[in-house]
């Protein structure tokens, strides 16, 4: 039996210092006490029965479905194209364009905020899901490129072409060939944009105003210790939708880039 070495140890160790107090999350979450330290009091699921009795629980959640959906369908739209561009294209400044709509990556959220913050308001839209919607597809859109050009990468360019030869005209050929080649890449897309958008916080505390999303919500509560078990039982229903969501567009991924090769 072959021993693991230094590194597969050391990346054993790195993924337990980050993973494990995320899965104690769960656990507190079916505890009877109101105070989250071991031992464990008892085991109970009253705090997840008394989530659907909180109706601002319940306007915050409608608020970042909105928002999230919304988000990854105009994150998803403008990264079809751009990925499509960056792919099929040459052209002066694809290079600076590309690191340009890849910048949302690299810059500290609480910068992207505050100034969106101060954008907004200088144009005359205060702080709304308005706001939250725009900030979001600007954070979720790398994301989608990055998605979407795995599935243009591999795209058969000569399918396209045996479309026009056919007579069918750009607009055409790229709905009936290359939409449906790719169109595992656009969920993969439309999922993790959700994703990003749904569990995103900074942007949506700065430009929310009185319409709070979910991760909002969630800050607000843990506050007061009497309503943590409440928040953590939330907590632990977002993370399994949120590793649902991944790993099904990780799937669509992988299928798009099966598909175009």
């Amino acid at each position: 039996m072959t021993r693991p070495s230094g590194l597969t140890i050391y990346a054993m160790l790195y993924l337990a210092f980050l993973y494990l107090p995320v899965l104690v999350l769960p656990l507190f979450s079916f505890n009877d006490g109101t105070i989250v330290a071991f031992p464990i009091k008892g085991w109970t699921l009253d705090w997840y029965r008394q989530l659907g009795a909180q109706e601002t629980l319940l306007s915050a959640l409608g608020n970042s479905l909105i928002v999230g959906l919304i988000s990854a369908m105009l994150a998803t739209s403008m990264g079809l194209f751009a990925a499509r561009a960056y792919v099929r294209y040459r052209f002066r400044g694809k290079e600076a364009s590309e690191g340009l709509v890849m910048l949302p990556l690299v810059v500290p959220g609480i910068i992207v905020a505050s100034s969106m913050l101060v954008l907004f308001i200088s144009l005359g839209l205060k702080p709304s899901l308005t706001a939250v919607i725009l900030g979001h597809t600007f954070l979720a859109l790398p994301f989608s490129v990055s998605i979407m050009k795995s599935a243009f990468d591999d795209f058969d360019v000569s399918l396209e072409e045996a479309a026009f030869d056919l007579g069918s005209s750009a607009v055409e050929a790229f709905r009936r060939v290359t939409l449906p080649i790719v169109a595992p890449g656009i969920v993969s897309s439309l999922l993790v944009t959700f994703t990003v958008s749904f569990d995103e916080f900074v942007l949506a505390f700065f430009l929310s105003g009185n319409d709070p999303t979910l991760p909002v919500y969630i800050w607000s509560q843990i506050r007061f210790p009497a309503k943590l078990p409440n928040t953590l039982a939330l907590g632990s229903l977002l993370l399994l939708a949120s590793i649902l969501l991944l790993v099904v567009a990780e799937y669509f991924r992988r299928r798009s880039s099966k598909s175009t090769m």
